[in-house]
């Protein structure tokens, strides 16, 4: 605990620290780094051989419907820290370990029972270049490699000593958060804009979910990436990497809320098939959807609504209902197999994935309204407003009353009350055209002996079960501006401006023309000046609210 009170004084000074502004004009801005992005940085500067343990930090908050947003308005607690301070000791000690520490370390100590500054101060300028995501100050280095000597000639090992100061290191606050500092900008001096390493830091940190490479460091270092060509370059360079698929996966886990599957729970007796292996499963299936269909096919964003195209394993395969065979030379291993739904299959697009529809049910029975809001939330980026605080839901939740045997009975009967008629107008038309599906996926034509009515709309538009609805949610025009929003704002961390949102509504109507695709939209955006401007501040307010989701433009059954 003396430890961690150490560390937290250092990183409360350190923080403190880096929001010094160089001029009265400037900004800067901390956002936290996830523990994804830390294993992400980890491994791309040490390899993927160095093992980083499961960080059990606490998810952040949602604002604007993204944690990427909320992680603006984070600290690390005293614990979290606790618990940084353990991987950053385990990490370091695994860098210099005889295997491996020829191809990290790159020099060798003129005595391994000694200090050796000269060579320390090689490798942790290095590695600290690339972990703090620009080069060390001469008094950092300085610093760091103090701390080498000292402990070095404590325990009478160069390699513990060198793996103190690296250890330190990675809790440093420039490691743990993102510091986004401001400059001028030339082309209008009145104007914010990010500063050469920051803007390396977002672009990365938007196009690959993860640190800045030595490429991208050295375009921001030699002021080529201030140049719309050298910033051109290097995003052309970015979207040809391998790393451009961890990108992706992390901006749709966070758009789709798959951080919730942590806290997800079924009714085990009467769905025994939907195990904690399935529920990866589910979330792998839709990722690998997506990479496949956005990536590898470069299709239109639009297209996961009604692609039949998707992959299973076969305990998904048990969930959907389907047969799904195994080549014989691999053994009896469970792998992903290339899957596609039959034409008369009910499953189609993400929608039917088991990964939305289990996220947005309760555990023993499926709920249109769960599902209504978050197809209004995710998809169409409408707030839908919270119940009222002493709603009765035993109506609802009654599946035993003769009265009413399918949910859509319950929920016209308990929408009569005033206080709920409001929300489910919002919400049940959408989601009450999924009521064919379980909890867990799996197709029904009836409820309690009476047959499922899954008819809907939405704007005026009718339809009946998910696939109608699927193509209906792909040619909604807000189902592609939900999209570019949610990308900038995941890419900024931070609400649009009015003015910005005015420019995101222009560059929807030209990727429109040709479909709106995933390279396209994140080279359109992180070309822009828009991406790397920073708005002047403003007094402390609520945030923009998501526009909300209105009974007037949907129809109540």
């Amino acid at each position: 605990m003396r430890r961690t009170a150490k560390l937290t004084a250092i990183l409360a000074v350190a923080v403190a620290s880096a929001l010094i502004l160089p001029s009265v004009q400037a900004t800067t801005t901390l956002i936290r780094v996830t523990p994804e992005q830390y294993r992400r940085t980890i491994q791309e500067v040490f390899g993927s051989g160095v093992r980083v343990e499961d960080n059990k930090v606490q998810p952040g908050f949602r604002d604007e419907g993204l944690l990427a947003v909320g992680e603006r308005k984070l600290t690390i607690t005293s614990a979290e820290l606790e618990q940084y301070d353990k991987l950053a000791q385990d990490i370091a000690a695994q860098v210099v370990e005889p295997r491996r520490r020829s191809a990290l370390v790159q020099c060798k100590p003129k005595s391994e029972q000694a200090a050796d500054d000269a060579c320390a101060g090689k490798f942790l300028a290095r590695a600290g270049r690339l972990l703090l995501r620009r080069p060390l100050r001469e008094n950092e280095l300085q610093a760091f490699v103090a701390i080498q000597h000292e402990s070095a000639g404590r325990l009478q090992n160069f390699n513990a000593g060198l793996a103190q100061a690296l250890a330190r290191m990675l809790v440093d606050p420039e490691v743990l958060f993102r510091v986004e500092r401001s400059e001028a900008d030339p082309a209008d001096p009145q104007r914010q804009r990010l500063d050469a390493s920051s803007m390396a830091a977002r672009l990365s940190f938007f196009v690959w979910d993860g640190a800045p490479d030595a490429q991208l460091l050295a375009a921001a270092e030699s002021g080529k990436l201030g140049t719309q060509q050298g910033l051109s370059e290097q995003v052309d360079r970015m979207l040809k990497s391998p790393r451009v698929e961890d990108g992706l996966r992390s901006f749709f886990t966070d758009m789709l809320s798959f951080d919730k599957f942590a806290t997800l729970s079924k009714d085990t007796l009467l769905y025994p098939k939907f195990t904690k292996n399935v529920q990866e499963d589910a979330q792998e299936q839709t990722l690998r959807t997506i990479v496949d269909q956005l990536l590898n096919k470069n299709s239109e964003y639009r297209d996961l609504f009604v692609t039949r195209e998707t992959f299973l394993t076969p305990s998904l395969a048990a969930l959907y209902g389907v047969p799904l065979y195994r080549s014989q030379e691999l053994g009896g291993a469970v792998p992903w197999v290339a899957y596609k739904f039959d034409d008369s299959d009910p499953h189609v697009g993400i929608l039917s994935h088991v990964s939305f529809l289990a996220l947005n049910s309760h555990p023993a029975r499926s709920s249109p309204t769960l599902r209504g809001k978050a197809l209004r939330e995710i998809f169409l980026c409408q707030k839908v407003p919270a119940p009222p605080g002493n709603v009765n839901f035993n109506l609802v939740q009654d599946t035993s009353n003769p009265k009413f045997k399918t949910v859509r009975q319950r929920l016209t009967a308990h929408s009569t009350e005033a206080m709920c008629a409001g929300c489910h107008k919002i919400t049940d038309p959408m989601g009450l055209s999924m009521e064919n599906f379980t909890t867990v996926a799996g197709f029904r034509k009836q409820e309690n002996g009476t047959d499922i009515d899954s008819t809907g709309t939405l704007n005026g538009k009718k339809f009946d079960g998910l696939q109608q609805l699927a193509q209906v949610l792909r040619d909604e025009p807000a189902t592609t501006s939900c999209l570019l929003n949610r990308a900038f704002s995941y890419g900024v961390a931070r609400h649009p401006t009015p003015e910005e949102r005015k420019w995101l509504n222009e560059v929807q109507a030209d990727l429109a023309k040709d479909g709106v695709r995933w390279t396209s939209l994140v080279r359109r955006l992180a070309l822009s000046p828009q991406f790397f401007a920073v708005p002047p501040p403003t007094p402390e307010k609520e945030p923009e609210k998501q526009p909300e989701a209105t009974s007037s433009v949907v129809d109540s059954r």
